[in-house]
């Protein structure tokens, strides 16, 4: 049997880590897409599998770039997960935010239809793009309504990869994921902000805690579980869009009284409130009806709230008291 080929941007980040573990596995040969002149200080998600892993130099931003890279690689699927995906860093860069997490997207389809429009491709939608949807839980079928301008460059790049898939035949789809988290999320995400900074505390190297609306809502599941989804989408017969999540929310507050709990103290004794960690504007409600991930892909979230906080409090723990 030949072995399968796939091309993944954003390959550093918390999914692509956990995707290329899961397609080594299946013993695909992976390629990571990266920018010339990268910090290498970005590829410690992968550093334990860097000696598996080529790379190809590209850039979402430069069409030619994606369309050599597909030439050189051969790829038979495609996993775009790159993106600038921080909502607080939207708002503040909203015209990046658009030409990574919109164009790009479309830059990489279009690349596609010109080289090899046989090749799979998984576009990395996201939960945001329904932020103010009055109908909860959201399903494949709910009305999008983002509310802030990374859910609407997510919204764009959804769209352009249905009409893709329906105008060129091509065999895209898009997983409308809610919020995964795991001990390899960036720092500037609020779940991770959470367990490293109570680490901290615990080891005696902070003594606070700053965050913004403690009642916000998430549907929070574990990135490695959700990467299995994301492969199972490009092994179907017909192409097909799915919301991916756990259908269970937890607070911000929730989340917090896990953490400290793990780590045997009091979190209202170094939890302080900064209206600057406020979203300009909250999203909704949002929770995941995976129905469908259920019936088609046979797919169910493994990893539990409290297990997936256990596993990041261990993590930052074995992390932070090797590096104090």
């Amino acid at each position: 049997m030949k072995q399968k080929v796939a091309l993944i941007t954003g390959i550093a980040g918390q999914d692509g880590s956990y995707l290329s573990e899961l397609l080594l596995n299946k013993n695909y040969k992976i390629f990571g897409i990266k920018k010339q002149n990268s910090d290498q200080n970005k590829y410690n998600n992968i550093r334990h599998i860097l000696n598996k892993i080529k790379f190809v130099s590209a850039d979402l931003l430069i069409e030619t770039s994606l369309i050599d890279a597909i030439k050189k690689t051969k790829p038979d699927e495609i996993y775009n997960l790159a993106a600038q995906s921080s909502v607080a860093e939207s708002w503040k860069n909203p015209i990046h935010t658009g030409e990574i997490t919109a164009l790009g997207a479309i830059r990489l389809l279009e690349s596609i239809r010109k080289t090899n429009n046989k090749i799979k491709f998984y576009q990395a939608s996201s939960s945001e793009i329904f932020g103010g949807s009055k109908k909860s839980p959201q399903n494949e079928e709910t009305c999008p309504n983002p509310k802030s301008p990374y859910g609407a460059a997510k919204l764009y790049a959804h769209w352009m990869v249905k009409n893709y898939r329906e105008t060129y035949n091509m065999f895209a789809v898009s997983g409308i994921l809610f919020n995964h988290e795991s001990p390899r999320r960036g720092l500037e995400y609020v779940t991770r902000k959470i367990t490293h900074e109570a680490v901290k505390i615990k080891l005696g190297m902070s003594k606070e805690l700053k965050l913004g609306n403690l009642d916000a809502e998430k549907d929070w599941g574990f990135a490695g579980d959700y990467v299995e989804a994301m492969w199972l989408m490009l092994q179907q017969e017909n192409p097909k869009d799915f919301v991916i999540g756990t259908g269970k929310i937890h607070s911000v507050l929730e989340f917090v009284t896990e953490t400290f709990n793990f780590l045997k103290l009091d979190w209202k004794n170094y939890v302080k409130i900064d209206a600057s960690f406020l979203r300009p504007a909250e999203t909704n409600l949002l929770i995941a009806d995976i129905t469908n991930a259920k019936k088609t892909l046979k797919w169910k979230p493994k990893i539990n709230f409290k297990n997936l906080i256990k596993m990041m409090v261990a993590e930052e723990l074995n992390f932070l008291s090797k590096n104090k």
